[in-house]
């Protein structure tokens, strides 16, 4: 673990940081905070006043609290709680709103007093908003104020829902959320559009006021507003900023979240540094793009006026340490993702033999493979690789009803004109449910397994469009995904079991997989955590030994330059292919047509941007021009 500490590698930042290997290790660090206190306070029958967040960030924190409630006795009966925030509009029983997140995801399971439990009252008419905020202030003093506050982080800076204008006097109040935002929890809400366009929210000066804050943040979704929030200047425009007031703060990251840090990004700004291989790519690619120049034109100057001389002291000559970046990085480029045949590969990523090679592509829902890997898969089907593309999830939470509503209208059609029996009833079925179910309910087994149905077809479309057998596809449905609602995911031995079985039956040469890094907590997170999992239950099979993990990042997001270690070139033809096969699933693409919304962004044309990014990075370091680039990170197990 580290920690904020005085010996310069954070020199700059204004907010202690305690850096941590994954978030359930962050956890404990308020975990262990709320317990002592509670312990402590009990034995002098004195009450707790816990400020609590909501949203995904917290969930682990709960989950640990829970665990030790039932393994440890840990006792809530002297707890009382206050949340940051509720969603306007919402009453408690409403499945989104953030009195039934706590019910579900903490209350239902520990021993706290229902009355010790406050949430802003979201349900509340208008005209007593500002009554309502006002009794929820005098209720947070009438309790002593709050001891310990658990905060999360939102993209736009927010802490609670303070959106960024929030000033550090500011109490509980309504608030018009940012459009960001409602993108952000647009999955929770099955479309922007549902998503609510106000909040009750504790302003910030009430969270200032808080003895203690614990702000948590996961993945690397965070990580660039963690940086600018501890490294900046206090300013309203990033609400988290105004926590450098606070004297008992500190943000508690995962190594995904601290990654834009000063000391992390660049720690040879800051002191000194062990020049490891990885830390030398990356420091002499940092160099090239800051110098807009090629690798091979870098001056011992630069390196020096940069604060790395100690590296060219440690290395050698600038010249030297050019042409060893520069070949490095040139022999991560291949056409061969599976290895070329009868090659010489001692400068290749990947292995000449064996091949055919047998290659798993595990893709967490239907059009992650597509948009990540799709020139790969292409490359990977027509060099003659035994492919098998596998869909851990069915992906069914990510159809909007207007989809499967029409499916369900052709089919009642088919079925009247054709005089299906059993299929017609069926359909019909299903549309009474999806009628009953409202625009907030779960979804019932018949309408997630139609909507299942209809994101394999769009997989099978999509391997079409790249040339790929659909025999080739394999569908998991991972049973952690059909629990209905992505803050309930949580994997379990079923899940592990499902994926050893699969791969104890293809035993893969290689294997492409996703889900480190971004976000924790998501679907391609939790897909990788039962990766892990399983190949630690294959650990003694003969065929893990010569098994190599190629790791693509998550859609919307690319590896950096120094840390591909395999770069796929993509020619504009092979560019045009992921494009279809992208572009073939219908209900990933945005629901608003061009020109309606704000930053309507579809899938295909982002993928086509990032990887041409890439691509240009690639060229402007001096490597070879190319359209497009898909990038790998060979997982080290």
């Amino acid at each position: 673990m580290k920690t904020h500490d005085s010996t310069g590698l954070n020199q700059r930042e204004r907010i202690p940081v305690s850096i941590f290997p994954t978030a359930d290790d962050a956890c404990l660090l308020a975990a262990d905070a709320i317990t002592d206190l509670i312990r402590e306070r009990e034995a002098r029958n004195q009450p707790v006043v816990l400020g609590l967040a909501t949203g995904s960030t917290p969930v682990r924190l709960y989950r640990e609290l829970i665990r030790r409630h039932r393994e440890e006795g840990l006792s809530f009966s002297n707890v009382i709680s206050f949340n940051l925030d509720e969603y306007y509009g919402l009453s408690g029983d409403h499945p989104e709103s953030y009195r039934r997140f706590m019910q579900d995801q903490l209350f239902d399971h520990i021993d706290i007093a229902p009355g010790n439990t406050h949430v802003p009252d979201g349900s509340v008419g208008r005209d007593d908003v500002l009554a309502s905020c006002e009794s929820y202030e005098q209720a947070i003093k009438d309790a002593g104020g709050i001891d310990i506050q658990i905060l999360g982080i939102g993209r736009t800076g927010h802490i609670g829902f303070n959106e960024p204008g929030s000033g550090p006097q500011s109490r509980t109040r309504l608030v018009t959320l940012d459009s960001l935002t409602r993108r952000d929890a647009a999955r929770d809400f099955l479309g922007e559009e549902n998503v609510p366009r106000h909040a009750i929210t504790m302003g910030v000066g009430t969270i200032l006021e808080a003895r203690t804050v614990f702000l948590l943040a996961w993945g690397e979704a965070k990580a660039e507003v963690v940086a600018e929030s501890v490294e900046g200047e206090p300013s309203e425009s990033l609400p988290a900023s105004l926590l450098q007031e606070h004297r008992e703060c500190v943000f508690c990251i995962d190594a995904p979240a601290s990654s834009f840090l000063t000391r992390v990004r660049y720690p040879w700004l800051v002191g000194p540094v062990e020049w490891t291989a990885e830390t030398t790519r990356k420091a002499v690619g940092w160099l090239a793009q800051k110098s807009g120049k090629a690798l091979l034109k870098l001056t011992g100057e630069e390196y020096t006026e940069n604060s790395m001389a100690d590296l060219l002291t440690e290395k050698g000559s600038a010249y030297n340490l050019n042409i060893d970046i520069f070949n490095q990085t040139q022999h991560t480029i291949t056409g061969w993702p599976g290895g070329k045949p009868d090659a010489d590969d001692s400068n290749r990523p990947e292995r000449a033999s064996p091949f055919p090679k047998r290659s798993l592509v595990l893709s967490p829902e239907p059009t992650d493979d597509v948009f990540c890997m799709g020139g790969t898969l292409h490359r990977l089907a027509n060099q003659g690789h035994d492919l098998t593309l596998v869909y851990q999830t069915s992906g069914n939470l990510a159809v909007p009803d207007t989809e499967v509503r029409r499916a369900i209208e052709l089919n009642i059609e088919l079925g009247e004109k054709l005089h299906f029996g059993e299929e017609l009833k069926f359909a019909q079925a299903v549309m009474e449910q999806l009628e009953s179910k409202g625009l907030y309910g779960e979804d019932t087994l018949d309408l997630r397994t139609m909507k299942g149905i209809i994101r394999r077809g769009e997989a099978r479309s999509s391997a079409r469009m790249l040339e790929i057998d659909p025999s080739a596809l394999r569908f998991l449905d991972l049973p952690f995904y059909e629990t209905g609602r992505y803050r309930r995911f949580k994997a379990s031995e079923e899940d592990v079991s499902k994926l050893v079985a699969l791969l104890e039956e293809i035993q893969p040469h290689q294997i492409f997989a996703t889900g480190q890094g971004h976000d924790p907590l998501s679907v391609p997170a939790l897909c990788f955590e039962i990766l892990l999992a399983a190949l630690e239950r294959c650990a003694d099979a003969e065929w893990l030994k010569d098994c190599w993990i190629w790791l693509y990042r998550g859609p919307g997001v690319e590896w950096e330059v120094h840390e591909i270690d395999m770069a796929v070139p993509l020619s504009p033809d092979e560019l045009d292919f992921k494009i279809k096969g992208i572009y073939q699933h219908q209900t990933q693409r945005s629901q608003s047509p061009s020109g309606i919304g704000q930053d309507v962004h579809d899938s295909w044309a982002l993928a086509r941007e990032l990887n041409r990014a890439t691509a240009k990075v690639y060229d402007a370091l001096g490597l070879s021009e190319y359209e497009a680039i898909e990038g790998f990170k060979l997982y080290q197990r």
